[in-house]
């Protein structure tokens, strides 16, 4: 008889690392309650330019949440009602739901056999029958995207690429930062990311001088100057505790990154059905497998008192707020076959090691 592994190897992720930078975050909220200031002060200006700095791209500009990030970044570049924005099938809901509170509408496209992200060959197909304005790259499970191939698709067809960062928080490709590969790209802060607020908080990042000044406006009322609204905003600001809390993150987030990447170095030497677990530049938000009787082996992890998660359960043609019809073969088995395993910086190596012994039995 197996016993269960104990709880304590393995941690809950938010928890254990607001544990891990629990002075950093204690000062820093102190020092924003004692200044006083709580919406857009001292701490977002300065979270926001040391995150553009730690990506090399021109500007960050903080918002509310990573969906209104997408929103937001969408309606700054004009892209809204009667536009058609592509996005990945297999992808999180927000996404769409972004899409379509900037008033456009998505088409959808399936994904990579391998890796789950984008298809390129699948994005092709989609521009050749829709009038595409803009594509939604999503670096999903912190993957990065095959962006040189899609962006020649999308420069062929004269399609806006941009990314999707919300998983992708140290993610590198071709030794680019993602984040900085296109004209634009939105960000979320949410507790369980890499670099995560301790409640919601967003980004975008941008290059682009007017675009980053219109996303200034946007984010608080379309002001130019208080109470004088220039161009139909909403209210979308960065906490002040939020960004506090972000800059005490931010400097540890290449170790903890680097800490992700060692662990699913680890499993990938005992466990050959992960998803690209060898790919340069993954950052590893989650580390996924895929197994044909994944139910069945997600209770036996169960049982053994190792947690795992399915991200997604469904793709998004398969939710009925975006049915739509076409093919998406690679998404629809996607969700079957994946179950996400711990791989945080704070699980111990000996925990990946009790998960690779109990997936050798499920597999004996």
């Amino acid at each position: 008889m197996t016993l269960p592994v104990p709880d304590c190897l393995f941690p809950d992720f938010p928890a254990a690392d607001r544990l891990f930078h629990q002075n950093g975050i204690a000062e820093a909220l102190e020092r924003v309650l004692e200044r006083g200031q709580f919406v857009l002060g001292a701490e977002v200006n300065a979270f926001e330019a040391e995150f553009a700095a730690f990506l090399g791209v021109g500007h960050a500009i903080g918002v509310a949440s990573g969906t209104d990030a997408i929103e937001l970044m969408l309606r700054a570049l004009e892209i809204g009602r009667g536009a058609l924005v592509a996005l990945p099938a297999l992808a999180p809901s927000a996404c769409a739901a972004a899409v379509r509170r900037a008033g456009a509408e998505i088409v959808l496209v399936d994904v990579d056999e391998t890796n789950l992200t984008l298809c390129p060959q699948a994005l092709e197909t989609v521009l050749r029958s829709h009038k595409v304005r803009a594509v939604l790259a999503v670096h999903l499970y912190g993957h990065p995207v095959a962006w040189d191939e899609l962006s020649a698709v999308c420069d062929a067809h004269g399609v806006l690429l941009l990314e999707d960062c919300a998983q992708a928080h140290g993610t590198t490709y071709r030794d680019r930062k993602a984040g900085t590969l296109g004209r634009a790209a939105a960000w979320s802060f949410y507790p369980t990311k890499n670099l995560g607020a301790l409640g919601d908080a967003g980004a975008i990042t941008t290059s682009d001088e007017a675009l980053a000044q219109r996303l200034r406006q946007m984010r608080e009322y379309g002001w130019v100057k208080r109470q004088i609204s220039d161009v139909n905003g909403i209210n979308s600001r960065l906490d002040e505790l939020q960004a506090a809390v972000l800059r005490v993150k931010l400097p540890a987030l290449a170790a903890s990154v680097a800490a992700r990447r060692l662990r699913a170095a680890r499993y990938a030497s005992r466990v050959s059905t992960l998803v690209s677990a060898h790919t340069a530049g993954h950052s590893f938000h989650q580390l996924v497998l895929r197994h044909a009787h994944r139910d069945a082996l997600q209770a036996h992890l169960r049982r053994r008192g190792i947690p795992s998660a399915v991200h997604y359960p469904a793709a998004l043609h398969q939710q009925p707020a975006f049915a739509c019809a076409g093919s998406f073969s690679n998404a629809e088995r996607a969700v079957r076959e994946v179950l996400s395993l711990p791989v945080h910086p704070h699980v111990p190596l000996d925990a990946v090691d009790a998960v690779c012994a109990a997936l050798e039995a499920f597999s004996s």
